[in-house]
């Protein structure tokens, strides 16, 4: 999942906006110290099966496991670069990354699988264990059966940040330059977002109420027919978004930005970090981490934001 790849763009100057499609070189952070996650490589995405059984992905194929006390290093297998973690048990998670990578873990190791392309692929969801999709660079969507990865028609080349769904028959991807698509269980369709503002992440506590995030601070907020826009309270690029409910929703991105969403307006919180943030995931209002830059770990107890590792 690359909801950061404007920021990677900060990191490569010569690259223009329009290249910020295109992954950059993973030597973007070879200069950054190792932080006690044992990381130095960005992490870019996050998932739990419960607040002790909790898995993080980065640069450079690193994968790391939390089991309630301390996070430590996994062999994924990989030197590509993992963007997005999504399971649905503790023996059944799916990884997806740069190059068509999709990593499955079984419990006890991380084995790769046959996704059928090349393409980057950025984000990763499902409804069940035999209902799983990912998405990436191209307009790529890709379907799991339980069985077998295929792709699907996505009616798109744009490039596809992130992918959720509230049901087998109600699911939205996004991405570059405002693009949404809805599937209805028979096939994508492209729906008006009103912005041309790329879109980095989509969060939704039920069908008529999902929220979609993006550059420059774009939150976009879908009633069940229209998507319109939300005041923020920030310019910063937000690429995640995540909720326990529809009145406690989070949302991170560049320099250390948090918002929280108490289903009236969103409020700026106090994160401790500078570093950017990429991906946010909790098993509860009070049990919630954020990933990021560096190998940068956040914990939020329900009272405030602590870093655990930067």
């Amino acid at each position: 999942m690359i909801r950061r790849i404007l920021t990677l763009c900060l990191f490569a100057i010569l690259l223009t906006v329009s290249a910020c499609t295109a992954l950059p070189a993973q030597i973007a952070v070879g200069d950054a110290t190792v932080g006690t996650s044992g990381t130095k490589y960005f992490l870019y995405g996050v998932w739990g099966n419960s607040s002790s059984d909790i898995y993080a992905g980065g640069f450079n194929g690193s994968i790391l496991h939390y089991d309630g006390k301390t996070w430590g290093g996994i062999t994924s297998g990989t030197t590509n670069a993992i963007y997005d973690i999504w399971g649905n048990s503790s023996s059944n998670v799916f990884a997806v990354g740069s190059s068509g990578t999709i990593l499955h873990y079984d419990g006890k190791t991380w084995a790769s699988m046959l996704s059928g392309t090349n393409q980057n692929l950025y984000g990763t969801w499902g409804n069940s264990s035999s209902d799983i999709f990912a998405v990436g660079s191209g307009g790529t969507i890709l379907h799991y059966d339980g069985e077998t990865w295929s792709a699907m028609k996505s009616g798109t080349a744009n490039a596809l940040y992130y992918i959720w769904g509230s049901s087998s028959s109600d699911i939205f991807a996004i991405g570059f330059i405002g693009t949404i698509l809805h599937y209805d269980g028979n096939a994508w369709d492209i729906i008006t977002s009103g912005t041309p503002n790329d879109l980095y992440g989509i969060w939704g506590s039920s069908s008529s109420d999902v929220f979609a995030v993006g550059f420059n601070g774009k939150i976009l907020h879908y009633d069940g027919k229209d998507w319109y826009d939300m005041t923020s309270g920030t310019v910063n690029d937000i690429y995640c978004i995540w909720g326990n409910s529809s009145s406690d929703v989070f949302a991170v991105g560049f320099n250390g930005t948090i918002l929280r969403y108490d289903g009236d307006a969103w409020n700026i919180m106090a994160s401790g970090t500078k570093n950017a943030l990429y991906y946010i995931w909790g098993s509860s209002s009070s049990d919630v981490f954020a990933v990021g830059g560096s190998g940068t770990i956040l914990h939020y107890d329900g009272k405030a934001w602590a870093t655990i590792y930067e």
